[in-house]
């Protein structure tokens, strides 16, 4: 089967930004789908780096349609019939908005099964740019397009079905995670909190995450002063890129909490295994638009016990073993984080819950079953297959 991914790798703008959580599952699916005897082709909006480079060690073949920024269209549409055309893949799969659109509306081009990706739930467009809303009309008018859809929450697929895509071609695959790379290391815990200053006696809560109104850094800020005020040995970081300046709208809210070197500004980290076993806890305090939070499976795998605010499947992802409060609630949210220090740690259930449920091999065969019941030969056409729980 041969198999065309389609995907961004960059912000509309044509800027390179850190590649996040849907980039590092993407990659991880295609190495895993071109493992398995299935030649894969990763074409890209704009050129990546050093995550495409992986892919490309494993055998996936890498295109990029060198788009130089929003207005480069016409160019980049040829640019990406002419790939279509000449690639002849069994099944193209988008991965996100504005891909999955213009496979759906290129498929007199190529020919093959369409597959989309989608990767959130209740997403408020009116935080961002125009952009944004259009691509999500576009892919609303547009749904009734693909063979198949895939969701990677069931809030996600919900919250798809109530704006109008057909449930009937609709499947939930949770994301999954490589337990090979997210392991604790009591090394590397060591070696980043002695570089961001934290001392050993002191616990870490961390908040991972782009600074963007998704992830609401304002709620975890006020929460932390009300944790900070109740306890002397702890310590806050926000690991995250900040891409359009919103800390800089962030700092005032800092400086009036008063929470001064007790807060650490990491940026953007590559190495987050590591950064997951400097963490004591760690939190998710989005408030709306998660699907299956990667920030909160990566953690667990790596022995770290988590609060969540109630957002997508985030409390199904932490199961039993986290704690769950509801979004936009700092007081909420700080009485989760002192119960959750106070609490004991069951480092070695916390990663068999994700090898259980959201292991990295259960994404790549459950999508690579997904893909294969939509071959002609199947006898089953483009019917889409039963939905997984």
């Amino acid at each position: 089967m041969k198999l065309l991914f389609l995907h961004r790798f960059k912000d509309v703008e044509g800027v390179e930004r850190e590649f996040g959580g849907a980039e590092r599952q993407l990659v991880d699916l295609v190495c895993g789908l071109q493992s398995r005897g299935h030649p894969v082709t990763l074409v890209t909006f704009y050129p990546g780096g050093g995550m495409l480079a992986d892919a490309a060690r494993t055998g996936v073949r890498i295109i990029s349609l060198d788009k130089t920024g929003r207005w480069d269209l016409p160019g980049f549409l040829f640019r990406l019939l002419r790939v279509l055309r000449r690639e002849r893949p069994d099944v193209v799969h988008g991965y996100l908005g504005l891909a999955n659109s213009l496979l759906a509306v290129t498929r007199p081009i190529h020919r093959a099964k369409v597959v989309w990706g989608i990767r959130a739930s209740d997403i408020d467009l009116s935080r961002y740019h125009w952009v944004a809303r259009v691509d999500a009309w576009l892919e609303r008018r547009l749904s009734r397009l693909p063979d198949l859809i895939i969701a990677n929450s069931h809030a996600g697929k919900r919250h798809a079905a109530g704006l109008g895509y057909p449930t009937a071609k609709m499947i939930v695959i949770p994301n999954g995670v490589d337990l090979t790379r997210f392991q604790r290391d009591e090394i590397l815990r060591q070696r980043v909190r002695a570089e961001w200053g934290v001392r050993p006696e002191e616990l870490l809560i961390g908040r991972i995450g782009r600074i963007d109104p998704q992830k609401d850094q304002p709620t975890f800020l006020e929460a932390a002063a009300r944790v900070a005020a109740a306890r002397a040995d702890v310590r806050f970081v926000i690991v995250g890129n900040d891409q359009f300046g919103e800390q800089d709208e962030i700092t005032p809210l800092v400086e009036r909490l008063g929470l001064g070197d007790r807060l650490i500004w990491a940026g953007h980290r590559s190495d987050m295994a590591a950064v997951h076993s400097a963490f004591d806890l760690c939190v998710s305090s989005s408030a709306f638009g998660e699907g299956t939070p990667n920030v909160l499976v990566e953690a667990m795998a790596c022995g770290t016990p988590c609060v969540t605010t109630d957002v997508g499947d985030s409390a199904q992802a932490v199961g039993n073993l986290g704690i769950v409060v509801p979004r936009r609630d700092p007081a909420a949210l700080a009485d989760g984080i002192l119960a959750a220090l106070d609490g004991p740690v069951d480092r070695a259930a916390l990663r068999a819950h994700v090898a259980d449920q959201f292991s990295i091999e259960h994404l790549v065969a459950s999508t690579e079953s997904a893909l294969l019941e939509l071959r002609p030969s199947s006898g089953q056409g483009s019917r889409a297959p039963v939905v997984q729980s």
